[in-house]
């Protein structure tokens, strides 16, 4: 947590000879950083790849690289994954130092998602421009349409305390309002006194944030693609009408990711897809319940089994309508908005 610091006064033999400038107990197996030093270690160690090689067997649906530097470290990374980069297995992008900074946008780029990994941030950066940082890689994984990871001292104080302090809740809503898909706890549920509270007061701060408007980053957009303006009509027509939800019917994700995109306000997307992996990997997204169903040949087959689990596990009335959005609807795959009520089946 950057608590304690030495200053290096003398160098010999192999040793650095540091004077303490703020002292402590220091635990086992830490980690030592340089802020405003650009070092030149190799982003991935042989054990990383030992590691990564494990997470291919085990079928993982993320990995999330530490330290990256440049869009360099995510190539790499991605050629060692082969063919299951982005398509089976999604790369994070975790920006803790200034050359992550400063290389965000072609980061992001790189990525499938990007970790604000506020721990190591704010001992490699100056603390106090933390919060214009997170804002900016916000901006950019909102314009870029990749997914961000708000990570780190969100609720530090329930390691050891029942209830966040007020500072702690409204860090939490800004992180919301800001556009992220994810906040992540660490320490709080590793080793913290009250894991299951902490989860609890998490997602009631989030879900009480999502109810409000937020910054609306998301409107930075700049992907012109046909399929982004198709997934962009869907999402601002059931915000106007107000219906109970976007239906996307996706096999990879793709549609689903578009719609996330667009952040559409108090209407959630509900995902159907026929795959576990698409399903686990879309949990990510903002906004989006995923379900695995079985996919029909028949396009109308496909569409009432996805209302029938409206009804069924989300309480979503026969008579309320959603907006549906395919491109798996046809034996070739036809791009397709829908008005539709649920329905009884």
């Amino acid at each position: 947590n950057g608590l304690i610091n030495v200053r290096v006064v003398g160098r010999a033999n192999g040793r650095l000879e540091c004077e303490v400038a703020d002292g402590g107990t220091l635990g086992s197996r830490k980690h030592v950083n340089l802020p405003g030093i650009a070092v030149n270690l190799a982003s991935i160690t042989d054990k990383d790849r030992d590691d990564i090689a494990l997470g291919i067997a085990e079928e993982i649906d993320f990995i999330a690289l530490s330290f990256v530097r440049s869009a360099d470290d995510i190539a790499e990374l991605r050629e060692l994954l082969g063919p299951r980069a982005g398509r089976v297995i999604q790369v994070i992008a975790k920006i803790e130092n200034t050359e992550g900074v400063r290389n965000a946008q072609a980061i992001t780029q790189a990525a499938d998602a990007v970790m604000v990994a506020r721990g190591d941030l704010g001992i490699e950066t100056d603390i106090a421009t933390l919060p214009i940082v997170q804002r900016r890689l916000a901006e950019t994984c909102a314009r870029l349409g990749k997914r961000c990871i708000v990570a780190t001292h969100l609720m530090e104080s329930m390691i050891e305390n029942p209830i966040p302090t007020r500072a702690e809740v409204t860090d939490v809503a800004n992180a919301v309002y800001e556009g992220a898909d994810a906040i992540m706890l660490s320490g709080e549920t590793s080793i913290g006194a009250y894991p299951y509270r902490c989860v609890e007061q998490l997602a009631n701060i989030a879900e009480a944030s999502e109810r409000q408007r937020g910054f609306a980053l998301h409107e930075l957009l700049t992907d012109d693609t046909p399929k982004q303006h198709l997934a962009t009509s869907a999402a601002r027509l059931a915000e106007a009408i107000h219906a109970a939800g976007v239906v996307v019917i996706t096999r990879r994700g793709i549609t689903a990711d578009l719609v996330t995109n667009c952040h559409p306000d108090k209407v959630p997307i509900f995902a159907f897809t026929n795959t576990s992996q698409t399903r686990r990997r879309l949990m990510l997204n903002r906004g989006v319940f995923a379900y695995r169903t079985s996919f029909s040949n028949d396009p109308e087959k496909t569409i009432q089994t996805a209302f029938g689990v409206l009804r069924e596990r989300e309480g979503i009335h026969p008579d309320e309508s959603v907006v549906v959005i395919s491109d798996v609807l046809a034996e070739k795959a036809v791009d397709a908005i829908q008005l539709r009520k649920v329905g009884v089946g």
